[in-house]
């Protein structure tokens, strides 16, 4: 296997960083504190292309594929600016859509998901479901021509600085659909759930009384969600590896700048072991988990089963990352919880990750079940 960066992936990476490095770590920071999105990154990378680089060339993407997605996920991350909607708008809808929207929906929704102009979450968590997507009680039934959605769902991302959402509905017993829904549609209604990790993307329950659909909103076949579904969910997986991939780049950075400037007692506090050690420990964690997450987005985008790949790269990545944020704020002492130095911010994102799109617990049941063959634990 050639490890030699491509020339291409080479000037993907510095183009991404050159945007991002504009808007940096103080940027992210206060947007994060005030919750407030990061529109004006956003439109800057998808004004270059970089928003759907993953996406088909004939409707305005870049005609790449995972790989490149993961690379701009973590650039970003990695000048201080990491961009959690990239998970659920360009890996989740923006694949969905590519493998199973229509051509009327493709030419609909892909040239503005590609120039950034467009972004649309994805709706399946809720309350009573969680991990379980075979328990998913929202409803969607004919009524006419149209569907009627009914029901919650919990914890949906950046819903309130996106036009659409990709909503996982049941259609029947055992069936699931998926629909896009547009997010000002009538019966539909938002609650802000407050939480104390400061991000820029807010977090709401999703409620859907009776939400009328129109059946040219349905994504494929009719009770093929779940199928559908996990498509989507392997790249999310991969991008949520390579955000925190590059969160652990940028504190490693700046806590290793630090170390090498920062004299106590007449010396570098770099040169001591104690501080030394852990950065260099989170250095070849991130690295491993890089290794991980590029052999899954590789997998992906051959085609090939990465489910097992994804799931692994996902959770080396968020344990590194944790490792690599609390590694940072160690070295950096008191200073480390300044809103200047912009650490806490990260390391609230870092936890986060470590939780969702999948915890990691069933990261390692899935480990368990499907890679050693030991009996489901659940």
């Amino acid at each position: 296997m050639d490890f030699t960066p491509s020339s291409e992936h080479t000037d993907l990476r510095a183009a991404v960083a050159a945007i991002t490095a504009k808007f940096g770590n103080s940027y992210y920071t206060a947007h994060a504190e005030e919750r407030e999105f990061t529109s004006e990154l956003w439109t800057a990378l998808g004004d270059q292309g970089f928003i759907g680089v993953n996406l088909p060339e004939s409707y305005g993407g870049g005609g790449a594929g995972l790989a490149e997605l993961a690379i701009v996920t973590e650039e970003t991350a990695a000048q201080g600016c990491p961009l959690l909607l990239l998970l659920v708008s360009s890996a989740i809808s923006g694949e969905v859509l590519t493998r199973y929207g229509s051509a009327d929906q493709k030419a609909r929704w892909l040239p503005g998901l590609a120039d950034g102009s467009e972004r649309m979450v994805f709706a399946i968590t809720e309350p009573d479901a969680g991990t379980n997507t075979q328990e998913i009680t929202t409803q969607a039934t004919w009524d006419g021509n149209d569907f009627i959605l009914r029901g919650q769902k919990h914890y949906i991302s950046g819903i309130d600085v996106a036009g659409h959402i990709l909503v996982v509905a049941r259609t029947s017993e055992s069936g699931l659909s998926l629909f896009v829904v547009d997010s000002d549609a009538p019966g539909l209604e938002l609650h802000l759930i407050p939480v104390s990790v400061e991000i820029p993307e807010r977090q709401y329950t999703v409620f859907f009384d009776d939400v009328r659909v129109p059946a040219d909103r349905l994504i494929g076949s009719e009770g093929d969600g779940f199928r559908q579904v996990f498509h989507g969910l392997n790249p999310e997986r991969v991008t949520g590896a390579a955000l925190c991939i590059g969160v652990g780049r940028y504190v490693l950075d700046e806590a290793a700048g630090y170390a090498r400037t920062r004299s106590v007692w007449g010396q570098p506090i770099g040169t001591h072991q104690g501080v030394s050690h852990a950065l260099a420990k989170a250095r070849i964690e991130v690295e491993l988990a890089a290794l991980m997450t590029a052999k899954a987005a590789f997998l992906h985008d051959q085609g090939l089963p990465a489910g097992e790949a994804a799931n692994m790269a996902k959770y080396a990545a968020a344990e590194a990352a944790l490792a690599a944020v609390d590694a940072a704020i160690q070295t950096h002492g008191g200073h480390g919880v300044s809103r200047d130095v912009g650490l806490i911010p990260l390391w609230g994102l870092a936890r986060l990750l470590r939780i969702a799109p999948v915890s990691r617990e069933m990261i390692l049941n899935h480990v368990a079940q499907h890679t050693l063959d030991l009996p489901r634990s659940y």
